[in-house]
């Protein structure tokens, strides 16, 4: 419940964002308007030089809204919700995975001093109190102190499974949207081949103004889906560089602490 209230939080944060930062074009609007009207009035007609300096003056969430705009609103706005529940779900997975690192080599300390002090149940308050996977396999190990060293290796080895499924949670609908992306870009291409089609058929000749409006919003959709599609893959990396490194500091520590329990168990 924890992580589905994070996850909206995280949402709504991007979503407020967007929004706003549309309003503030969309209020600003109609003033570009009418100053580029008098403008078109008073000024002569731009050479190619000038135009190209115009148009690398233009801010860029401009520019970007501008293309949004251009690309068909149906189509480009399925691709920005691709990217902001795919942006949505990866932070709530990096967030988890920050929180979820642990100093093993101080806890497995902490551990070994618990069972020296206070035996089985000092050492369960050590890892209670402890945050993160590796805590709570070493918890669980203990649990079943009184069974075994067999017993508590076969626990640790489950329970990992466990953290790893928890630490994966929601890789799969990241991957999903990575994939989505671009295929709803390629759809909007279709269907802007469609149109320009069409525009051809109803005009009766092939100029070059009635296919570059077509085409021009096909390239849009499918450039907007595979930039989402790369941010997103960048996260998804990065977090699955985050869980291999954590399952491997997991082995690593569960294996030192049946050594520890092993040990603890030589000299009772």
């Amino acid at each position: 419940m924890k992580k589905f209230f994070a996850f909206l939080a995280v949402a709504g944060a991007l979503v407020f964002t967007a929004n706003y930062a549309f309003a503030q074009d969309a209020a600003a609007a109609p003033q570009e308007e009418t100053v580029a009207a008098d403008s078109t009035v008073a000024e002569a007609p731009a050479s190619p030089e000038d135009l190209f300096a115009a148009k690398q003056d233009i801010p860029l969430h401009q520019a970007l809204k501008t293309k949004f705009i251009e690309g068909g609103a149906g189509f480009m706005s399925l691709v920005i919700i691709c990217l902001i529940l795919g942006l949505a779900l990866s932070i709530e997975r990096i967030l988890y995975l920050a929180f979820s690192k642990t100093n093993t080599q101080k806890l497995l300390q902490s551990v070994e001093d618990a069972l020296a002090e206070g035996g089985i149940e000092k050492a369960k308050e050590v890892c209670r109190d402890t945050r993160g996977p590796v805590a709570s396999i070493f918890y669980q190990g203990l649990l079943r102190a009184d069974q075994g060293v067999d017993v508590i290796e076969k626990t640790i080895i489950s329970y990992g499974g466990v953290q790893m499924s928890l630490m994966e949670s929601g890789l799969s609908w990241i991957s999903l949207f990575i994939a989505l992306a671009p295929s709803l870009g390629f759809l909007g291409t279709v269907i802007g081949m469609i149109q320009a089609f069409d525009a051809i058929q109803a005009a009766g000749d092939i100029s070059p103004n009635v296919v570059a409006g077509g085409m021009k919003v096909a390239l849009i959709t499918t450039v907007g889906g595979l930039i989402v599609a790369m941010i997103l893959q960048v996260f998804y990396n990065y977090i699955l560089a985050k869980i291999d490194s954590l399952s491997i500091d997991m082995e690593d520590s569960s294996i030192r602490f049946v050594d520890t329990i092993t040990k603890f168990y030589e000299k009772k």
